[in-house]
């Protein structure tokens, strides 16, 4: 029990000293000032390089197998996503492109759309049932829509300064994925040799192990994405949704944010569903939650198996805290560093800790 004893004691320590140090460090915040500025710059870059990363590895893998150089492997990537970046430039985005600007264009007109689907909604005798009083949100909602649609008018001539400072990072990426490719599989050797030598074995399993959860989880992540995508597409074809392409390609995107995608992608698509009709509103949100049951349950433990094994409930709370603290690149990220954070503590709990508790 004293042994237990002590090593609470030494631990409380040991924390008490970290904490001392991140708070005095906290006064001399401005010294890192142009650290974090080099961080905040290639934060973007290096998260873009580890995302293709992941998804071009057994692609190059697979073609130096076969006995082609892996320089070589990585150009001829390089050169069929170049190729593909032309096609979906003269095929896909001139579609895309049209019905974003259709839809800037129809704002006003399907603001009245809206409008009038809603009065009919108000005046609805169910409706007037659930809220009494005159009490109904149907206003608040147009006025907050009105706003949106106001506010998406208003900044696209934004996207120019947006597609400059995006140019930085297309430029970069590139570069920084193609040493990646070319030497990934060293740079995990490297961090197993920095651990002392006792612990050499167990530093490669640990690299091991957080290298195939991150592999497992994007390139599942993406898998999972794409067919979610072609289930809504399918759905909202068949049922005639305005602009059916741009909201799925939205709902694709979005749907990499954790919990909060989901949510948020599927407001724009019921809305534009009750500009049509109730209806569509209606059967647009059922096609939602038939996909996204479908991806939950039939595509996601197909693609993912036991590889993540995260509560929904400690997504949730994961997501709102990253959000909170840093934002959309703090939500994109706050799996993956979960998981790295989730394998390493358990590590060190039976490297360190398991057998003396277990013994205590």
């Amino acid at each position: 029990m004293s042994k237990v004893k002590n090593s609470f004691v030494r631990f409380s320590i040991a924390l008490a000293l970290v904490l001392i140090n991140i708070y005095l460090l906290s006064k001399v915040s401005f010294i890192f000032q142009p650290l974090v500025t080099m961080i905040t710059v290639i934060t973007v870059p290096m998260m873009l390089s580890v995302f293709f990363y992941y998804l071009l590895r057994p692609l190059v893998n697979y073609m130096e197998r076969k006995k082609l150089n892996r320089t070589v492997s990585i150009l001829l990537i390089y050169l069929i996503f170049g190729i593909l970046i032309v096609l979906f430039i003269v095929g896909l985005w001139p579609s895309l492109r049209q019905q974003l600007i259709n839809l800037v264009e129809n704002a006003p007109n399907l603001l009245n759309s809206l409008s009038v689907q809603l009065k009919s909604l108000e005046q609805n005798g169910v409706i007037a049932t659930l809220f009494p009083d005159n009490s109904t949100p149907f206003s608040q909602i147009t006025e907050y829509i009105n706003k949106g649609f106001n506010f998406v008018t208003d900044y696209v001539s934004g996207l120019i300064s947006l597609l400059s400072s995006f140019a930085i990072i297309l430029f970069t990426f590139p570069i920084i994925l193609f040493y990646m490719l070319k030497q990934g599989e060293k740079f995990g050797r490297i961090l197993a040799s920095i651990a002392p030598k006792r612990f050499q074995q167990d530093s490669r399993e640990v690299v091991l192990e957080i290298d195939q959860a991150l592999s497992g989880f994007i390139v599942g992540r993406v898998l999972v994405n794409l067919a979610l995508g072609v289930l809504m597409y399918i759905g909202f074809l068949i049922i005639g949704l305005p602009y059916a392409l741009l909201l799925t390609v939205i709902a694709v995107i979005m749907n990499f944010v954790p919990f909060i995608g989901a949510i948020v992608s599927s407001i724009p698509i019921v809305i534009m569903g009750l500009v049509v009709s109730p209806s569509v509103a209606i059967w647009s949100l059922i096609i939602i939650l038939v996909a996204q049951q479908i991806q939950d349950n039939l595509v996601a433990p197909y693609v993912f198996g036991k590889k993540l094994d995260i509560h929904p409930l400690t997504t949730i709370i994961l997501v709102l805290g990253a959000g909170d603290l840093g934002g959309i690149i703090a939500i994109l990220i706050i799996i993956p560093f979960y998981m790295i954070l989730k394998i390493l503590l358990v590590r060190i709990y039976n490297l360190f800790f398991k057998e003396k508790w277990q013994n205590a």
